[in-house]
């Protein structure tokens, strides 16, 4: 429960026509000040002081990445009541609420005209790894077997990029968040979650290997085609390890070992490839416990790739299983 004189700070702080249009707005999906000064049409400082006071009372979640914040409504279930009863009774064909939708939709075509011509850049890359292995359609139908129905309050999705796995497993997840390294493919990945019909997912830059914020917060967290690309597998493993929540589960989408060196040199793979023993291996020294396992043969012979899916699953709930 809110305490008296702190209830009242947060009825102040929706109670004026500019933060309640943000509320509606952020209800919407999450935005950058950038394009939150584009649809209010408002200067900069005027936008971050409204965004300050809401950030302050506990009804939006600001997310900085480098000189750029992102803002969305606060997930606090206090917060969440709050604020949906603010706009449930709003009028939606209000002209002004009906002109922030028309240039809140003119801002994500514009977000998914920029992500469309960068993304084209690649695309042949792309397409010819795609090639090489089984459709993804195959790929996808596996991953949604393997984590059957079961729902999590958060998924984190690590090197998102274009954000496909969040869109995939959409409705399976309270709240997702795709982190990536990539401002390009952060981009990208912006441009289709906001196509989705919920708004719980977000895009977020940053690094893989530190997750502090998430520390054993995610009831799952997906790697999909992501090991390769380090080093020591291993360590990456045992870093994401470290924001999964007790009785949590780790989905890892990789190949299996190959001899494809132009994928090394043209497209940064470190790893070519992993085995089932490597990922066991791993694993255990991330207090994992390899669940399920399932492998798809290339049907381009020595030429493609193997697709393995591991799902791991916390040693001591896997200990206490058997035990039962």
């Amino acid at each position: 429960m809110t305490e008296l004189a702190a209830f009242v700070e947060i009825l102040r702080a929706a109670a004026e026509t500019t933060r309640l249009r943000l509320l509606a707005l952020l209800a919407e999906g999450e935005l950058s000040v950038k394009d939150i000064t584009e649809i209010i049409g408002q200067s900069q400082p005027r936008v971050s002081r409204h965004l300050r006071l809401l950030t302050q009372a506990g009804l939006i979640e600001r997310h900085a990445e480098g000189a750029w914040a992102y803002f969305r409504l606060s997930d606090k279930p206090e917060a969440v009541t709050l604020v949906s009863h603010f706009i449930t009774r709003l009028d939606p064909s209000d002209p002004v609420l009906v002109a922030d939708r028309e240039r809140l939709d003119s801002v994500r075509r514009d977000h998914q005209q920029r992500a469309t011509a960068w993304f084209s850049k690649v695309a042949e890359s792309w397409d010819r790894l795609r090639s090489l292995h089984v459709p993804e359609s195959a790929v996808e139908g596996a991953i949604l077997e393997v984590l059957a129905d079961r729902r999590a309050q958060l998924c984190l999705d690590l090197g998102t990029g274009t954000g496909r796995m969040l869109e995939l497993l959409s409705g399976r997840y309270r709240r997702g968040v795709g982190v990536d390294s990539s401002r390009e493919m952060i981009a990208v990945a912006r441009a289709r979650l906001e196509s989705l019909p919920r708004h719980d997912a977000q895009a977020r830059l940053g690094d893989i290997a530190r997750l502090d914020e998430y520390e054993g917060a995610a009831d799952l967290i997906v790697l999909h085609q992501v090991l390769h690309y380090f080093d020591d597998p291993g360590r990456a493993l045992r870093q994401a390890r470290l924001a999964l929540a007790p009785g949590g589960r780790m989905l890892v989408v990789d190949f299996a070992p190959h001899h494809l060196e132009f994928l090394r040199t043209e497209q940064a793979h470190l790893r070519l490839g992993m085995s089932s023993e490597q990922m066991a291996q791993w694993a255990r020294a991330a207090s994992l416990a390899v669940a399920e396992t399932r492998v798809m043969p290339s049907t381009a012979g020595d030429e493609g790739l193997t697709v393995c899916l591991w799902l791991l699953e916390d040693a001591a709930d896997r200990s206490a299983e058997r035990a039962a």
